[in-house]
């Protein structure tokens, strides 16, 4: 069929051509009017600096419509238990209001705008293992906010880029290498808030330390490695294992066992 062919559906969670998917003409005129607010005026791109509401002696901006205290169960000490990055946006930005952008394409890849204090920024926040769809969207959606003069906040949960013979079929070599271009070439403020594991590449593709972010905070929950420690352990046992192979002997689950448990520890 047609929709098949290059529909909405299409375009919007597979191809990545389109932004956004509107439900009718009516939400896609809402959903264009929303972007509008986005863009920024002539001013502040020549200036290079994100558009902010007036100053008043009164804040002029909505706190966020969930407690902030919230994010103590939200977001724990143990890394392994999943959320989802916009239930942790939705506590940090004003009037918990963020416009998504290309919320289907790359789903393990958050990206948006919204306002902090007033300030428009553009937020990029983990959602799982970088994959090739969430690297090209995060580098697009950095290139939208050097473009708009927007200032960049990255929340860091990441274990790096996926791995494995579909992936690199897949171009991640390329695709990721895409959006750590992007980050050493922002020219925006940015901040860096690690608010899970930071691992290996992952650290370099949402704006580690290596790429000078302006800012760099870490939660007290915080792990920043080469490598993780699932992934640490699983290479050793690996590597053990092909080394017993050679030898023509087999490694059982009580040694990969004991491998392993050091290291998670």
């Amino acid at each position: 069929s047609a929709e098949a062919l290059g529909g909405a559906e299409v375009h919007c969670a597979q191809s990545g051509v389109a932004d956004h998917m509107a439900r009718d003409d009516g939400h896609a005129l809402a959903i264009a009017r929303t972007l509008l607010t986005h863009l920024g005026s002539e001013d502040t791109k020549a200036s290079g600096l994100a558009s902010v509401s007036p100053t008043y002696d009164e804040p002029c901006y909505e706190p966020p419509c969930y407690p902030i205290a919230e994010i103590y169960g939200l977001v724990g000490a143990n890394l392994k238990r999943a959320y989802d990055a916009r239930e942790l946006i939705a506590r940090l930005v004003d009037g918990s209001d963020f416009d998504e952008f290309k919320a289907l394409f790359g789903t393990t890849l958050v990206t948006g705008f919204a306002r902090i204090g007033g300030m428009a920024v553009g937020i990029i926040a983990n959602n799982g293992v970088l994959h090739s769809d969430s690297a090209q969207k995060g580098a697009h959606f950095i290139q939208l906010c050097n473009r708009r003069a927007i200032p960049l906040l990255f929340l860091q949960n990441i274990t790096g880029f996926m791995v494995g013979s579909s992936a690199e079929k897949g171009g991640i070599a390329k695709h990721g290498a895409k959006l750590v271009t992007a980050v050493a070439c922002s020219r925006v403020p940015k901040i860096t808030l690690i608010v899970g594991g930071s691992f290996g590449a992952g650290n370099y593709g949402m704006c580690g330390r290596a790429y000078e972010p302006d800012f760099l905070f870490s939660w007290p929950n915080s792990r920043i490695s080469v490598m993780g420690g699932e992934q640490a352990a699983g290479v050793l046992v690996q590597v053990r294992r092909d080394k017993l192979a050679a030898e023509g002997k087999s490694l059982s689950e009580q040694e990969a066992a004991a491998i392993r448990t050091p290291v998670l520890e």
